[in-house]
């Protein structure tokens, strides 16, 4: 079969594309840079010309794009679509529901809340990596005192100025910034259980949207309440829980932790800030000779195991994340993996591993034979197409 994979800037083309040709499939790239638009005569005339020419049978996309699933439901061809990105509003198109589509989703929360809204063509799946290939990025010359540490922690802070929440505080709704600052302050004490859509009412959305208006164009079906608490609301979180937690750890592990982020300025005492650790050729090493990978996920991922867990385990590294239910799924606390419930516990957990280094390799090489077993490319995507050529036309 000619499959379609549309080669916009994601993640794991390589591993996907040498996947796809393992299970069978001829690969063809296709690129316009129409893609993100949820309309487009140009894109439709471009694809239509590539799918002829090249008697294309099915689409693959990493993320959703409406104009890609409406051009496939014309052609009564198969679009499927791994969503990898969180939040990801372009998710929420009428298009969505076309039978054409077969979607599958890292989260199992935003499956299960799509699947009882009666969408039949969503699917929960974990994200892949290739552990073949980070092997082969593993042997590669690297700057030791750059990459080697007790502790890591790799992502961003989300303390760029004038950020969406700090833009409606500026509005001075005092009665509004309290609430929304008792929230964040609230969510940040919760492991688990993500409740900031229950507080957003029809009042507070009203006061926000004065504040910061948001609007849609008349092809989405997005919500603004599902734009602020997740675009505004949830990244704030994010940015104060991090800050949070690095304080701690540079407090009590003064020099120990290392810090990657594209925000370069950014300080935080006792944490040494390296700069942005290149995907391509650094990422992996990092993980792979830090002793303790620490994860703390985006609050918008609210159930599902963020890319950045699978790619700790599949480089060799040791995962100390906060707790996301869908780990539990596929994983084994102490065994695989581990996890703190606050603060305090991560504290204690960071002094334990890094005391116990036989127990912290074996949980790190438990973790990379459960990647290899279960989670590369061709084995995740030996899943999917096992469910879309098993559905029903």
């Amino acid at each position: 079969m000619n499959l379609l994979y549309l080669d916009w800037p994601c993640y794991g083309k390589e591993g996907t594309i040498k996947a796809f040709e393992k299970l069978g499939y001829n690969v063809y790239e296709f690129f316009d840079g129409d893609y993100q638009e949820r309309k487009s005569e140009k894109f439709d005339a471009n694809i239509l010309k590539f799918v002829e020419k090249n008697d294309i049978d099915i689409c693959f996309s990493y993320n959703f794009y409406p104009v890609l699933s409406e051009f496939c439901h014309k052609k009564n061809m198969k679009y499927i679509a791994f969503v990898y990105d969180s939040p990801y509003g372009m998710l929420y198109s009428y298009t969505l529901m076309y039978d054409t589509n077969y979607v599958f989703l890292f989260d199992s929360y935003q499956y299960l809340e799509l699947r009882n809204g009666g969408l039949k063509n969503v699917y929960y799946m974990v994200l892949p990596t290739d552990p073949e290939n980070i092997k082969k990025k593993l042997k590669t010359d690297y700057n030791e005192n750059r990459v080697k540490c007790d502790i890591s922690f790799m992502g961003q802070l989300y303390n760029e100025e004038h950020n969406f929440y700090e833009r409606i505080i500026e509005k001075n709704n005092l009665y509004l910034n309290g609430y929304l600052d008792a929230v964040v302050e609230a969510q940040q004490k919760v492991q688990g259980y993500n409740f900031v859509e229950k507080t957003l009412t029809s009042n507070i959305v009203n006061m926000i949207y004065e504040a910061f208006p948001y609007d849609v164009d008349k092809y989405s079906v997005e919500k603004p309440t599902y734009a602020y608490e997740n675009y505004v609301i949830n990244r704030k979180v994010t940015q104060m829980e991090r800050k949070r937690i690095l304080e701690k750890i540079g407090a009590k592990f003064p020099g120990k932790c290392k810090l990657f982020t594209w925000e370069q300025s950014a300080k935080i005492p006792g944490i040494k800030n390296m700069g942005v650790a290149v995907y391509e050729t650094e990422m992996n090493l990092v993980f792979n000779k830090s002793k303790i990978n620490l994860n703390i996920s985006l609050r918008s991922i609210k159930n599902g195991i963020p890319l950045r867990c699978i790619d700790i385990m599949g480089s060799g590294g040791f995962l100390l994340t906060n707790y996301q239910e869908d780990l539990f799924r596929d994983f084994e606390p102490g065994v695989e993996f581990d996890y703190y419930e606050d603060d305090e516990d991560l504290v204690r957990k960071i002094e334990y591993y890094l005391q116990h280094d036989e127990e912290r390799k074996k949980i790190a090489e438990n973790g990379y034979k459960k990647i290899c077993e279960r989670f590369t490319f061709e084995k995740v995507f030996g899943k999917i197409f096992e469910i879309v050529n098993n559905a029903k036309d």
